[in-house]
């Protein structure tokens, strides 16, 4: 029996920002962009890899949440503690230059761990820690 990942959700606080980061900068491709009332949802991924996608969803969109906690989900995401992804590249310096050289938030240059990764990180324009690792 196979179990594969097909789906991650993370937030995002702006589609045409997140569009910018994980489209033009990443290189996903966008799979489907979704608005309902005053809401967006965009579903992305890696050229080639249609069994692995993205979510990127508006946050504390939840109706069982109270305004209070809403706030406190946006600003949890604004600290960039809210979520994370790791993601992998056979050439992770030039995609460091690539995301680097667009504006992107860095966090950490790469480097290699004492546990044995190469990696790099960095935040997307809602804050969300995005690791990326050498292959």
């Amino acid at each position: 029996m196979d179990i594969t990942i097909s789906l991650a959700y993370l937030p995002h606080t702006d589609a045409e920002a997140a569009l910018g980061f994980y489209r033009d900068t990443l290189g996903f491709e966008v799979r489907k962009d979704v608005g309902y009332q005053d809401m967006r949802w965009l579903t992305v991924g890696p050229v080639g890899q249609p069994q692995t996608s993205i979510l990127l969803h508006p946050p504390a969109m939840d109706p069982g949440l109270t305004e209070d906690e809403k706030t406190t989900v946006l600003d949890i995401i604004a600290k960039g503690a809210y979520t994370a992804i790791t993601l992998s590249t056979d050439d992770l310096d030039g995609l460091f230059e690539r995301v680097a050289g667009a504006g992107a938030d860095v966090v950490q240059e790469p480097m290699d761990q004492d546990y044995g990764v190469r990696d790099c990180a960095f935040r997307d324009p809602a804050g969300n820690l995005i690791r990326i690792n050498q292959l």
